[in-house]
């Protein structure tokens, strides 16, 4: 094994451990942060203008923090796969890197808008067209970034799938937990839309989420298994 092919193994080993137990960790601290307006509201709900937003801050924002750095992981974790894929598979793996670059690309800007422009905004009073921004709001600009990038995750791990061989049983799970996302969003897409039209509030939203993280989590977990053989061998 050259020098390259083995530094891109160890790190692609690294940041799928460390995409691991950062999407738990920023899983766990989302599910904590329960959205006081909108279908899952459980009381004493904030209706636009939403103008209670500080209430809630810091406690609604500290899984955002950690995002960023997730999404950095998965960069790291995707482009070390398409390093490592086989030439023929290049074609597919050079897909995932794009649109793995839509994906972060869209969530980092919507994440760091959310926390650096939203709060500091209500404290000095501007609050004309902040209601728009802010992630309590179901049809606003925060919700329809995420659903845009989390589709777009989903689309780069599908492309990530063919990577992999078909060769033993971890590679085929792999695959399959790869290509899954993309069609359960599709589907509750689909579900949503029909069921509810244009006012899928952040229903959709929190679905695709919590599809593309649960997946991604299994997939790491695999993954890091399957570059721990490549070690060993």
């Amino acid at each position: 094994m050259d020098n390259s092919k083995a530094t891109a193994i160890k790190l692609g080993l690294y940041s799928s451990i460390a995409l691991t137990i950062l999407t738990i960790v920023t899983f766990g601290f989302a599910m904590i942060a329960i959205p006081p307006s909108g279908p899952n509201c459980p009381g004493n709900c904030m209706d636009y203008p939403f103008s209670d937003i500080l209430t809630y801050y810091p406690r609604d924002y500290y899984w955002m923090y950690l995002a960023i750095f997730q999404l950095f992981a998965f960069v790291i974790f995707v482009v070390s796969l398409h390093y490592l894929a086989s030439n023929e598979k290049k074609i597919f793996s050079s897909l995932s890197v794009a649109f793995a670059l839509i994906s972060t690309t869209v969530l980092l800007a919507d994440y760091f808008i959310q926390f650096a422009v939203v709060p500091i905004s209500m404290m000095k009073g501007e609050t004309e067209g902040i209601a728009l921004l802010v992630q309590y709001n179901g049809h606003g600009i925060f919700i329809a970034l995420e659903e845009l990038g989390y589709i777009t995750m989903s689309i780069a791990l599908f492309f990530l799938a063919p990577v992999f061989s078909s060769t033993n049983r971890l590679n085929k799970s792999i695959r399959w937990v790869l290509f899954l996302p993309l069609f359960l969003n599709i589907l509750f897409f689909v579900f949503y839309s029909i069921t509810f039209g244009i006012d899928r509030n952040y229903r959709f939203e929190v679905t695709s989420i919590t599809i593309d993280w649960l997946f991604l989590i299994t997939a790491c977990i695999l993954i890091s298994i399957y570059f721990k053989r490549l070690i060993k061998n």
